[in-house]
């Protein structure tokens, strides 16, 4: 259904160390920079993150209400990504990361940061029936 993700930030080099640390956690590689603009280009799993300044050269801000999702493989996966987001500036927000049983939806593992733009992500996997 959706094509990409574009994340502002008024500090794209400080972006960049965190998303390619947060990516390379999941197994993708660091941001591709686009020749033009000030923004890079991540592609993994069949999706594209691009992070950078905003188009219309004004300062990005933080959607409220809004969260980016990522799909971890395991647990283990998402410690991983959470660990390598606080080591580059993120911040641990909401519940502690771990996996919570929502009924008849079973169990999800999740995570929160934001990043150090502000912008809200989570780390998630559907956990297999017990």
């Amino acid at each position: 259904m959706f094509s990409h993700v574009h994340i502002g930030s008024n500090d794209t080099a400080r972006a960049k160390r965190f998303y390619d640390a947060l990516i390379g956690a999941l197994g993708g590689g660091e941001g591709a920079k686009d020749p033009d603009r000030d923004r890079y280009f991540y592609s993994h799993d069949g999706a594209l993150l691009i992070v950078g300044a905003p188009l219309d050269e004004k300062e990005a801000t933080v959607s409220n209400g809004s969260t980016i999702g990522f799909r971890v493989d395991s647990p283990e996966q998402g410690a991983a990504w959470v660990r390598a987001g606080l080591d580059h500036g993120g911040t641990l927000i909401e519940d502690a990361p771990g996996i919570r049983d929502r009924g008849a939806r079973g169990q999800i593992y999740l995570a929160y940061l934001r990043d150090p733009d502000g912008h809200k992500l989570c780390a998630m996997k559907f956990m297999e029936p017990k």
